[in-house]
């Protein structure tokens, strides 16, 4: 039998991806989540060898939210690795999404992806279990020979699998969509729970109103778990206090930014970010005294412990600068939603000081109309652009992606046609007659375009998680470019 490669794991990986006639039949037909959805998480870690309850043993902290939720966990594993003691927390797991470069930044072990090595052997293991197992049809008809989970349910199965081999006893776990019905929501007994800044985003899924998201974001409290929630509009703060006493919490707590971290340096750049280090703070707290450290309360001041984890804190992709000699100044930011937009607009408008500026910007599922017309609103008049570059996602210019970054779930034909791209030139045209527009098909073409231009020059990459993915890919490897 052929050795089985890293490459024949993400191949096999990617044809678990719902395909863009599958994504938008759901989107039209209104047919939201249902119990279903966790029902079959369950069979499937059953099929993997697993009851839930076992998964206890991660001594995992659940964290959701519209925006800062990856922020918030990153603070989190940050903090928790200033304790790590070799008995109570010897090795750290992390579980987010979407990855940048490499699907396996979305499993990390003590701040370290997982190998290829480890990851293909893993993925296998859990591949051929439920290649050879079976479920009862009748309750299961979905479920037949050879179906195998979608994407995200695969990884977040392989995640669980990945850490209780590897000995894992310290988790965070970043809610992929919602919280409710979230396929990370089979958790029994997390250690604490979070929910960061909410927002509308998702409706197909979670709801049109911010009552509705926010009761699909508390879904995530378990009976006797601490849970906190940063401010939240009072519509949105009542659905959260009527849930957490539902899911009878042990504690509930609303967690206001903290005035002491405005005078330390976080990791992670930006003031809004204050808001996700506090709630991080309080989620690393609660889980430290569970586990049954001393000396960790945060009611008055922050321990030197907690100080240095949210200094040492690293996030790529966001609010990222990557200098390249003295030439170009690329300020990363993979805003995505109205909220993070307007945020990573106006970071970028508080730290860009060059007089020359380029935009570079996609975002090929959402509403891209409203995104950027957000962005153009909070940047001018202070800063204007003089190049505005609208690419695709597709990472090289021979037209391929890099593997890690195959995406099925959009148009083909749309990308190919440029269709997006076209439009928010001429959204852009309306709002600046002034900055020369420009579309490219890929990316790696817009970053040798923008390389061309006489320089210094101020690069802002912004409006997908999938375009600063493969522009980071694109990056790698020069030599020249320092984060």
């Amino acid at each position: 039998m052929r050795l089985r490669t890293y490459s024949d794991a993400v191949k096999a990986l990617n044809t678990l991806q719902s395909n863009f006639a599958t994504v938008e039949a759901i989107r039209k037909s209104g047919n939201r989540k249902n119990v279903k959805t966790l029902l079959e998480m369950y069979e499937w870690t059953r099929r993997m060898g697993y009851k839930e309850e076992e998964f206890d043993k991660l001594n995992i902290i659940h964290v959701t939210g519209t925006k800062g939720k990856g922020s918030t966990c990153s603070f989190v594993e940050s903090i928790i690795s200033q304790y790590k003691d070799g008995k109570r927390i010897s090795k750290i797991g992390l579980y987010t999404s979407p990855h940048l470069k490499s699907v396996r930044e979305r499993i990390v072990i003590n701040g370290k992806s997982i190998s290829e090595e480890l990851f293909t052997k893993y993925f296998f293991e859990v591949w051929d279990r439920l290649s050879t197992t079976e479920s009862d049809l009748n309750e299961f008809p979905e479920l037949g020979t050879g179906v195998k989970p979608l994407y995200f349910k695969y990884l977040t199965l392989l995640s669980f699998h990945i850490f209780m081999k590897e000995g894992v006893n310290t988790a965070i776990y970043e809610v992929g969509v919602g919280g409710e019905l979230d396929s990370t929501n089979i958790i029994h007994c997390p250690t604490a729970c979070g929910i960061s800044s909410l927002g509308i985003d998702h409706t197909f899924m979670l709801g049109n109103t911010i009552e509705e998201i926010a009761w699909n974001k508390a879904g995530i409290f378990k009976k006797g778990t601490s849970a906190f929630t940063v401010p939240q509009v009072p519509e949105a703060i009542k659905v959260i206090i009527d849930r957490a006493k539902e899911k009878e919490v042990k504690s509930f707590q609303i967690i206001e930014p903290r005035s002491d971290l405005k005078e330390i340096k976080l990791g992670i750049p930006g003031i809004f970010q204050i808001g996700n280090a506090s709630l991080a703070c309080a989620l690393a707290s609660a889980h430290l005294t569970k586990l049954g450290f001393e000396n960790v309360d945060i009611s008055t001041t922050l321990p030197a412990e907690f100080i240095k984890g949210l200094e040492e804190t690293t996030l790529m992709g966001r609010c990222q600068l990557i200098k390249e000699g003295d030439n170009i100044n690329w300020y990363i930011d993979g805003a995505h939603t109205k909220e993070s937009v307007k945020v990573s607009a106006n970071w970028f408008k508080s730290v860009s000081k060059r007089n020359k500026r380029v935009l570079m910007f996609n975002q090929q599922t959402r509403d891209y109309e409203t995104l950027i017309k957000i962005l153009y609103n909070n940047v001018y008049p202070d800063i204007t652009f003089d190049h505005v570059i609208f690419t695709t996602n597709v990472t090289w210019s021979s037209g391929d992606y890099s593997a890690d970054l195959v995406s099925m779930n959009t148009n083909k034909d749309s990308v190919d046609k440029l269709e997006v791209q076209k439009n928010l030139a001429e959204i852009w045209n309306e709002l600046d007659k002034n900055s020369r527009k420009h579309i490219f098909h890929d990316i790696q073409t817009s970053v040798n375009f923008t390389r061309s231009l006489e320089g210094p020059i101020d690069v802002f990459v912004c409006g997908s998680l999938h375009l600063v993915g493969g522009f980071l890919v694109v990056l790698d490897g020069d030599n020249k470019l320092q984060a």
